[in-house]
């Protein structure tokens, strides 16, 4: 690096998550770019770029601040890359990365599933690429605001150099794992949520707070935890809440849940999933990282997943039709499986 203290930093697909942290660490110094799609490029050198969250956090970049671009020859002089694009667009991005980026760039992908940073590998042999993990989920809310509903920090694969004590600032903490696939699949358990909140429509906090939408969050973790010890993985929780209780507390009766898992769950009461935002964009998602994911580990030992295969249908359903949220009741979910 150029400068240990100050490294280069470059989004890579600077969508909801890739600007609100790009938006966070340069606002906290940072040397930061973006490469993004021209809609939002558009949107922030028109507006700026500010990142919000539930505990007020409220972080504004003029746009004379900011360093953003659609071309990828930004990725020229980066020390550290931020992917965060689509999982469809990972490889397309791995290519990129490759034509314009120094060899000596760490890689490190904040995207959901698990096979996105393998993809990267394969694109980038011989580099530094390491898996991460965002446990909030971030919102465009127009104009270039970009805003956390959710608490939770950010987790990335332990390599050469201390990346996480020199990118934490005060509004982004960041930690190491040499441990980063058990994260992940954590990750992704609880992000099987994303899609029955899209399903409802409803916010997070607001579907989080009936109890069968928690009950089918339930099941479908119930339904993982089996096909991940076959595959010989204990997935790891970003939440104090250890993953193998977490199916058992969701059911619990709504003041019961709201005691054992109200301090770890920090919810803006408008909080949407990303998925949801997807739906309502005429996007596809990313029900392939997700439920489909669980039911093809089920599908390879043998073992059910009916919620699981019931919800992806019902996604792609959406995906096909178009028309945003069906706001669907937890009865409506169940009636197919």
């Amino acid at each position: 690096m150029a400068d240990e203290n100050r490294p280069t930093i470059v989004i890579a697909g600077a969508g909801s998550v890739g600007c609100f942290v790009g938006g966070v660490l340069a606002h906290g110094g940072g040397d930061v770019r973006f490469l993004a799609r021209e809609r939002i490029a558009a949107m922030i050198l028109q507006h700026g770029l500010r990142a919000t969250d539930h505990d007020g956090l409220d972080a504004y970049l003029p746009p004379a601040d900011l360093k953003i671009s659609t071309d990828p020859s930004v990725l020229a002089g980066a020390d550290i890359i931020f992917v965060t694009v689509k999982s469809g667009a990972t490889a397309e991005m791995g290519a990129l990365i490759a034509a314009h980026a120094p060899a000596a760039a760490k890689v490190i992908s904040l995207q959901n599933g698990v096979s996105n940073t393998d993809v990267l590998r394969n694109a980038l042999p011989g580099r530094d690429v390491r898996a991460g993990m965002i446990a909030y989920n971030v919102l465009n809310a127009g104009e270039g605001r970009f805003h956390r509903g959710t608490g939770g920090n950010i987790v990335i694969e332990a390599g050469e150099g201390d990346l996480a004590q020199a990118l934490s600032t005060s509004h982004l903490a960041i930690y190491e794992s040499s441990d980063i696939r058990a994260v992940q699949w954590g990750k992704l358990l609880v992000n099987l949520n994303n899609a029955l909140n899209a399903l409802s429509g409803a916010p997070l906090l607001e579907e989080l707070s009936n109890r069968d939408w928690r009950s089918l969050f339930a099941d479908e973790i119930a339904e993982g935890l089996p096909a991940l010890k076959a595959e010989g993985v204990k997935p790891r929780s970003a939440f104090p809440l250890p993953i193998a209780l977490l199916p058992h507390v969701l059911r619990l009766p709504t003041p019961i849940y709201r005691i054992i898992a109200g301090p770890s769950l920090k919810i803006d009461p408008q909080a949407r999933s990303s998925m949801w935002e997807d739906l309502e964009q005429g996007r596809k998602t990313e029900i392939g990282e997700l439920q489909e994911t669980i039911v093809a580990l089920c599908d390879k030992y043998g073992l059910p997943a009916p919620v699981n295969k019931r919800v992806a249908a019902l996604i792609r359903e959406c995906e096909e039709k178009g028309g945003g949220s069906p706001k669907m009741t937890p009865a409506d979910v169940r009636a197919g499986v």
